[in-house]
């Protein structure tokens, strides 16, 4: 079994989600430029992957397939060995066909929810048949997936994909807490959510909200493989702040890691440890 600091952390920046805008934070960046370049300078803050949706100029959360290619394009200009991460997710008003808008830029990974949840006061539908599309149409693309999994029957469903030979090892999943019809942010709830798990899986730690650095500080110690940060999943760098960027977010969490004994991840280290080249 390896030491819980074995392996040096992945870190993640999320630069802007579909859900959080200006409005609970003003350095929310919208714009295809303004997430490129703030995914470069989270990706020099630290950060080997950057996390990504896309936005019409005005904030709305889009799937255009030219959106993503002009961030990718600029972040691979800037930071050729940093790995891409589409969103399959986008908003529960898009059809699964506009979810996958992402794919056509041919990034190094995408995410893959594996269920549906309550989403605060909204539900978010992944049905079977359209996750199994999104396995499909990546795994053709030779695009690495990371399931999504906001409660532990989505690790479940992911481990039951797996076994039916749709969803190809190794297993990279996401951890979410703290979202409103998830799973709380506890420590009794990453237990619960690290008990399926296969021994050689790649997870990572994410939350929502108030509990963010306590999360992603018990993530560190329990030896996570990496942790997520950024202005999708938090709007405050400290109690009443609004966090000023989404590197100053990565920052903070490169010298968490770096205190609590973790070394952070290279972009080539992390390619090696996702299985991502």
């Amino acid at each position: 079994m390896k030491k819980w600091n074995s392996d040096p952390v992945v870190i993640t920046a999320a630069i802007t989600g579909a859900d959080v805008t200006r409005a609970d934070n003003p350095n929310v960046p919208y714009t295809a430029d303004e997430i490129a370049e703030s995914s470069l300078r989270s990706i020099e803050a630290g950060a080997s992957i950057a996390a990504l949706h896309v936005r019409e100029d005005d904030g709305t959360p889009s799937g255009r397939p030219d959106l993503f290619q002009d961030v990718i394009k600029q972040i691979r200009a800037g930071a050729p060995h940093a790995l891409t991460n589409v969103s399959t997710g986008g908003s529960n008003t898009m059809s699964i066909e506009e979810r996958m808008g992402g794919l056509e830029a041919n990034p190094d990974m995408c995410g893959v929810e594996t269920g549906s949840m309550n989403f605060g006061n909204e539900t978010f539908i992944t049905s079977p048949a359209a996750g199994r599309e999104v396995i499909a149409r990546a795994q053709k693309q030779k695009i690495s997936l990371e399931v999504e999994a906001f409660d532990v029957g989505h690790i479940i469903s992911a481990l039951s994909l797996i076994e039916k030979g749709i969803l190809q090892q190794p297993l990279r999943v996401n951890l979410v807490f703290g979202v409103s019809g998830g799973m709380d942010a506890s420590p009794e709830a990453l237990e619960a959510m690290l008990r399926p798990l296969p021994p050689e899986t790649f997870w990572t730690v994410t939350c929502v909200g108030r509990h963010h650095d306590r999360m992603l500080a018990l993530g560190l110690l329990k030896g996570a493989s990496g942790v997520r940060t950024g202005l999708e999943d938090v709007a405050y760098i400290s109690r009443g702040v609004h966090a000023p960027s989404n590197e100053a977010l990565v920052a903070k969490l490169v010298t968490l890691a770096k205190t609590l004994g973790r070394d952070v991840a290279t972009a080539d280290q992390a390619r090696e440890l996702l299985d991502v080249y």
